[in-house]
């Protein structure tokens, strides 16, 4: 059985290579690892160059080491603008982002990465001018999502019904497929009336899992782990997406047809990928 979750980032200062060791004895066959934020690297270099070679290269070292399969997801993280705006202003601190989006969507075209993210706005409220500039990085992401024909993982505030109907005609706008908008971090948004097509990543909970199959499957499982010596286990483990998914299947909560829908048809479809084809 295939166990996908979909949004987890990692750090060679944290557990690393044992958090994946625990993700793959618990049932986890195949994961996300998404951009950590490393500000301090960009300021370094003006450039988002350096963190996404680090992140590529985590990845590779996780494959060769431990055989398991991890694909890629890069792009600026939203709140990288705060801190680089005060070191390079406004104009500068654009331009930088703008690049890193250009990047992060050409590796998607050399089909070393799957999606551009996590990209979006800060999750907490900010001056306008901040969230205008974050929304207007959000669209060119888009865009550049759009041209290099693949996905787009969103960091924003939390999610709402309200939202992704935002979120979903802004790509719309750009050219972008709404089921290509993954929302990280989402609630169980399952209903088309409640994310309005995109791609809702919900945060791997007993709870929420078992509130979203009441809904229906459509939809990706994560546990946005961030693999924090100072916050271990935050936001929730790595061993969570397999243990959840057993558990449910086991008190059948989940069907078999279920969890091959969330754990390959949707991650399939989203990124365009085949799971069953060894990386």
């Amino acid at each position: 059985m295939l166990i996908f979750d979909n949004h987890l980032h990692l750090r060679r200062d944290g557990k690393y290579l044992d958090a994946v060791k625990e993700f793959k004895k618990a049932g986890g066959t195949h994961f996300v690892l998404c951009q950590y934020p490393m500000p301090e690297l960009v300021i370094k270099h003006g450039s988002y160059k350096p963190c996404y070679h680090e992140t590529l290269k985590m990845a590779e070292e996780i494959k060769n080491v431990l055989d398991i399969d991890v694909f890629v997801t890069v792009g600026p993280y939203p709140v990288d603008y705060i801190k680089l705006s005060k070191v390079f202003g406004r104009k500068k601190t654009m331009q930088i982002m703008e690049k890193g989006i250009d990047l992060a969507a050409k590796l998607c075209e050399e089909k070393k990465c799957i999606g551009i993210g996590e990209v979006g706005r800060p999750h907490f409220p900010v001056e306008k001018q901040v969230r205008d500039d974050c929304n207007q990085l959000l669209f060119y992401s888009m865009q550049k999502a759009k041209d290099a024909d693949t996905a787009l993982v969103i960091h924003a505030e939390s999610a709402t019904p309200e939202q992704c109907r935002e979120l979903v005609e802004l790509g719309k706008k750009a050219g972008l497929k709404p089921y290509k908008i993954v929302k990280h971090f989402s609630p169980p948004l399952v209903l088309e009336k409640e994310n309005h097509g995109l791609m809702p990543s919900i945060l791997a909970s007993k709870a929420n899992i078992v509130e979203a199959l009441k809904k229906g499957d459509r939809f990706l499982m994560e546990t946005d782990y961030i693999d924090d010596p100072r916050r271990p286990g935050a936001v929730l483990g790595p061993r969570t997406v397999p243990k959840v998914t057993k558990k449910l299947l086991e008190k059948n909560v989940m069907t078999e047809k279920q969890a091959n829908t969330i754990h390959k048809i949707n991650p399939e479809k989203t990124y365009d990928i085949d799971l069953e084809k060894i990386n």
